[in-house]
């Protein structure tokens, strides 16, 4: 995988049909923060949305190291990487990566807030058939607050030797 930054705000622009679709397939996300004395941390996140507009944002329950750390510095990278088995399996035995297999986004979160409407139906829609069972009627009955994302850059996760036709 490169570690070289490629994107920027023109390119996250033009990719961020691509971005949306790779977060979309992922399920799930990470968010890495650092906190007042610099120290990593990472908090897997379920709930992250995306806007049209390089923008998204996720509910803010169970991230009490995360909403820490965006008191001192609020910048952040979003990792989604799509770990379906069937993705890596397809994807290994044609040696090439049908669709962007992640990628990172660079940016900063806003203060918590109360969710609108519409955010709430987009978590509803997507927990719809896990919150009827008991767990996950436990895990996401009381999602009520947000966070804004804004990002500023992104940067693919790259197998060079699989991918060479995404991300043009």
């Amino acid at each position: 995988m490169s570690s070289e930054p490629i994107g920027t705000a023109l390119t996250l622009e033009q990719h961020w049909d691509r971005i949306r679709d790779t977060v979309s397939r992922a399920g799930h996300c990470a968010i890495a923060s650092v906190d007042a004395d610099g120290s990593p941390n990472v908090t897997p996140i379920g709930t992250v949305f995306l806007r049209d507009d390089a923008s998204g944002f996720y509910f803010d329950e169970y991230t009490e190291a995360l909403a820490r750390n965006l008191d001192s510095d609020p910048r952040v990278c979003l990792m989604a990487v799509n770990s379906n088995p069937l993705f890596w399996l397809r994807s290994l035995v044609t040696a090439r990566f049908p669709s962007a297999p992640g990628v990172r986004l660079y940016g900063t979160v806003g203060p918590k807030r109360p969710a609108t409407d519409e955010e709430m139906r987009q978590v509803r829609a997507r927990v719809r058939n896990l919150v009827r069972l008991k767990g996950g009627k436990l895990l996401w009955s009381d999602f009520s607050q947000v966070r804004d994302l804004t990002f500023t850059d992104y940067r693919p996760v790259r197998y060079p030797h699989m991918m060479s036709h995404l991300w043009q």
